[in-house]
């Protein structure tokens, strides 16, 4: 096959919003209805220590629902969403890196502090006025982003998706007498007998020298 490939692992859309009690709950509500409009495969996830905001967000996301055009693709895409109490932010944010969401909001009274924990994630909106549709249109940020938890194993594509690398490498008489010894080692713990030897039969010509 000519060329390198450029693709990743992507599915739906996803947001996961981490939020406490001082978050604005018609803030939270628009940022997850507005992944939720992406269509009814979308998964939208609150994390919070507060159930009152919890409350108040279920409430503003009935009130925002009813005036979206995609009504209908949004209410089917909260049905598979979640909005979850935790004892603390420390275990939300744990659970969000368990999760690597594609966008991941923070809406916290000090979001730089919790940021630092993150992990896993494909793009980060720090603060309340952080909105992931910034990152969507505006902001600059990267827009092509892992979803379905590859966020623990991939990044958004970047200018060195479109690289290819080779790798090249020059040992020297010196340098196989410094790495030989490990390389035996290894390759016999392995039971890589031709591996050694491609060494060995080098490190003996330098002693005959």
């Amino acid at each position: 096959q000519d060329g390198i490939s450029i693709d990743m692992p992507a599915g739906p859309s996803e947001v996961l919003v981490i939020a406490d009690k001082n978050a604005d709950p018609g803030f939270v509500a628009a940022d997850l209805l507005s992944q939720a409009e992406h269509g009814p495969d979308s998964q939208v996830v609150l994390l919070t220590d507060s159930q009152e905001l919890i409350e108040k967000t279920k409430t503003e996301v009935e009130k925002q629902l009813m005036v979206l055009p995609r009504q209908d693709i949004a209410i089917k895409a909260l049905s598979n969403s979640r909005l979850i109490l935790f004892s603390s932010l420390e275990d939300c944010i744990d659970f969000s890196n368990l999760y690597a969401p594609e966008h991941l909001i923070i809406n916290t009274c000090e979001p730089d502090i919790l940021a630092t924990r993150v992990i896993n994630a494909g793009s980060v909106f720090l603060g309340s006025y952080s909105c992931e549709s910034a990152g969507d249109y505006a902001s600059g940020t990267n827009h092509t982003l892992p979803t379905n938890s590859f966020a623990r194993s991939y990044s958004g594509v970047s200018t060195e998706s479109f690289l290819k690398k080779i790798s090249f490498q020059k040992i020297t008489k010196e340098g196989i007498k410094s790495l030989g010894p490990a390389i035996e080692i290894m390759a016999e713990a392995e039971s890589l007998i031709g591996h050694k030897n491609a060494v060995s039969i080098r490190l003996k010509s330098l002693e005959n020298d």
